[in-house]
């Protein structure tokens, strides 16, 4: 009998828009979105929410006296990595290993960044299993250190589920806010921590540990972790490679437009840091070029410095061209060397410290080679300057003739224009780069002194369009690029053919544009990718900000304007993603401590009760562990740009082409450029430099091919979106 399954998903942009957040001790983390939040004292917070349709952004009031967290500041945790990490089983368990070996009588235990509590309830029972002693004895106490509020409610939910909650105190401050006879009693003799990124350093890991060894704690404590050192090893990717270099990728295009013209090679770059990115998804196709090798060693037990220099040697295994340095740590958890964890990739096989699960919260990381790389010949010794701030981690090959050639195309940073890896990657693409050619073309055919409006972030279309057509004039909004695009126009002008007194950048401040503004002429050409700078977490039906956008643009459009991108198609695939899945799943017990009622709130998937429901969230499905598709790729919904926004709805059945478990679907935009439909570029899991959104399934379900004796072999899914809130709601059956 086929099973028959009912769930009705949505989303909203305002359920799921982009909330800045508070990190966890002194600085940033990467895996966490962006910050940018004020804090009023007395236990209030002001966060700052972004309505990716419009770009409009609003504070929301958070206040410790609140119970519980309302409906709309719940998302601001379902899309960090807290759900991924409480998931990681292997890190739990060799945290509750090392806290029961180092605590063997009453002390006094300061965790900092404590999140959900898990590391403190395990200190509290470390030192009272009978569960009898409270946090204000002398002999034994518990500090619980934690910065983001929302993060703190719902700890003392944690606390409370499990008993806990008058053996852990908890304070809300930074770690360097706490003050010896204001905050704790006396300096704590043994510090836990877990505010690591995954390049080790982001989190403020170096700051942290300098502020608590000076104010905190006692003289030589102990510390869980012990130690942690990163290591690295060199290799050759043709995909790593066109995340950065742009100029010699776009010198392969034959075009004549020159984002980054020659003795200007750095102009429009990435940002010269490590990119947490994972590398066994690249396992097939890298190239290693050396053995692993350790670079730097951090004690936790003792203060670090704030900088430190590394120089190695390092071997070459085989001939190449070193494209990146990729790099990851260990974790020793325990003064003795019995308790390890790594961040290394699968093809690092080290005994006793098995790979573990997939898990999203910690990556390895990737630091660019300049340029086309640094060519090697097997056994060549390549010397390498390692160099660590108290935030990040950089390399430099010391080879003169290597680093001459770097220099001299080296740009002046204040005016370069940084773009993020998949950005730049895209613009080198020869592919990419024809059909947008071939789309401006077309919509620029027959058309003279045409008046051309650029909305979004797209550099590329801006100067395609003055270089293409003599006589138009260009006005481009930036809304995030801002002065910093306008900037770079200018430096790239006579290299691409035009005069800056054909474009225009103006300021995006309002939210209409008028007549006057685009000199009492109407617009003929709107034309976008669509891309907007900062917006790289989004979710894709989010870029349909172009279609309110040319709707608001409205009343200064022609009547025969034409509008690039014509189409957005909503596309789809039910997939088998057992490793993202696990990693998302709703938590029980973790090391004996019952986290279910944090479910909810961290957006976890299985075991909710309804209505509620596990998020969408983007993801590079390419990087998502173990995958596969179930079904075909199928058209949900279209959005007709050429027209103002308006409610959509669609409706589609789909077969499954392979047996298997799906555990959800990825959804994605196809964006059709042209009028007669010829030109389409997809953002589908195919294409590695955009995100998918993935929406995880309630439970897993076994679907099957047409004639299999088990499983679902059909799902019916229907689909609307709503322009006023910006909800795509998107039901499916299984049958």
């Amino acid at each position: 009998m086929r099973s028959f399954i009912h769930r009705t998903l949505k989303t909203s942009t305002f359920r799921l828009s982009t909330i800045t957040t508070i990190p966890l001790s002194l600085s940033l983390s990467n895996s966490n979105p962006p910050v940018r939040s004020m804090n009023s004292g007395g236990g209030r917070i002001f966060q700052l929410k972004l309505d990716p349709l419009t770009g409009n952004s609003e504070w929301v009031v958070i206040d410790e006296e609140d119970q519980g967290l309302s409906p709309q500041q719940q998302p601001m945790l379902a899309t960090t990595s807290y759900l991924d990490m409480l998931n990681d089983s292997r890190r739990n368990r060799a945290f509750r290993q090392a806290i029961d070996k180092s605590i063997t009588k009453p002390c006094h235990v300061l965790d900092i960044g404590a999140g959900t509590g898990l590391l403190s309830m395990m200190v509290a029972r470390a030192i009272d299993p009978s569960k009898s002693t409270i946090y204000s004895t002398s002999e034994g106490a518990v500090t619980a250190c934690e910065s983001y509020l929302p993060m703190v409610k719902l700890m003392r939910k944690v606390l409370r589920l499990n008993g806990m909650e008058r053996k852990v105190r908890v304070i809300n401050k930074r770690s360097d806010e706490l003050e010896i006879g204001v905050d704790i009693s006396k300096r704590a003799d043994i510090l836990v921590s877990e505010i690591l990124d995954s390049e080790l350093l982001g989190e403020g890991l170096i700051p942290t540990l300098q502020h608590a060894h000076d104010k905190l704690l006692v003289e030589n404590p102990q510390t869980v972790p012990y130690r942690a050192t990163t290591y690295g090893q060199l290799v050759e990717s043709k995909y790593l490679w066109k995340l950065h270099d742009l100029h010699n990728n776009e010198v392969q295009a034959l075009d004549d437009i020159h984002l980054v013209p020659t003795t200007k090679e750095t102009i429009l770059c990435v940002k010269s840091q490590q990119l947490a990115m994972h590398c066994d998804a690249l396992q097939d196709e890298i190239k290693l070029l050396s053995e692993p090798f350790k670079i730097f060693e951090f004690d936790f037990w003792r203060r670090p410095e704030s900088r430190g220099e590394s120089k190695l040697f390092i071997k070459a295994i085989n001939d190449g061209t070193v494209h990146a340095v990729v790099s990851w740590w260990i974790l020793q958890l325990d003064r003795e060397g019995t308790l390890f964890y790594s961040t290394g990739p699968k093809w690092i096989r080290l005994e006793g410290l098995g790979s573990g699960d997939w898990c999203d919260h910690w990556k390895q990381c990737v630091y660019f080679v300049p340029g086309k790389g640094l060519s090697v010949s097997k056994d060549e010794e390549l010397p390498l300057h390692a160099i660590h701030t108290d935030i990040s981690i950089s390399y430099e090959f010391e080879i003169q003739a290597f680093r001459r050639e770097v220099e001299l195309h080296d740009f002046a940073q204040e005016d370069q224009l940084i773009l993020p890896p998949e950005r730049v990657a895209v613009y080198g693409d020869s592919n990419w780069r024809c059909s947008m050619l071939e789309a401006v073309k077309k919509a620029l055919k027959g058309r003279v002194c045409p008046l051309c409006l650029v909305p979004d972030d797209s550099v590329f279309l801006t100067i395609a369009l003055a270089n293409l057509c003599e006589t138009s004039h260009v006005i481009s909004l930036f809304p995030g690029l801002r002065e910093k695009g306008a900037k770079y126009l200018r430096a790239v002008a006579s290299e691409n053919g035009y005069s800056m007194d054909r474009i225009e950048v103006l300021d995006n401040g309002k939210d209409n544009l008028t007549m006057g503004d685009t000199h009492q002429k109407k617009v003929e050409l709107l034309v976008g990718e669509p891309y907007y700078y900062g917006n790289d977490g989004m979710l894709p039906w989010q870029n349909l900000r172009f279609w309110k956008e040319r709707t608001m643009l409205d009343p200064v459009l022609s009547k025969d304007a034409l509008i690039m991108p014509c189409k957005g198609i909503l596309k789809a695939c039910a997939m088998s993603l057992p490793d993202l899945w696990r990693s998302r799943r709703c938590l029980q017990l973790i090391e004996g401590f019952d986290h279910s009622v944090v479910n909810a709130t961290l957006g976890g998937c299985g075991d909710l009760p309804p209505p509620q429901e596990s998020p969408w969230l983007p993801f590079f499905i390419w990087q998502c562990g173990e995958n596969k598709g179930l079904s075909k790729i199928f058209a949900v919904m279209e959005f007709d740009l050429s027209k103002p926004i308006s409610p959509c709805f669609g409706k589609t059945q789909v077969e499954f082409t392979e047996t298997g478990i799906c555990h959800g679907f990825a959804v994605w935009i196809d964006w059709v450029m042209d009028t007669n439909n010829s030109i389409l570029i997809s953002a589908g899991p195919d294409q590695r430099y955009w995100k998918q959104g993935v929406k995880l399934l309630a439970e897993p379900v076994t679907v099957g091919i047409h004639g299999s004796s088990t499983g679902s072999i059909s799902a019916e899914i229907e689909a609307s979106f709503n322009p006023s809130s910006g909800e795509l709601d998107f039901e499916y059956v299984f049958t």
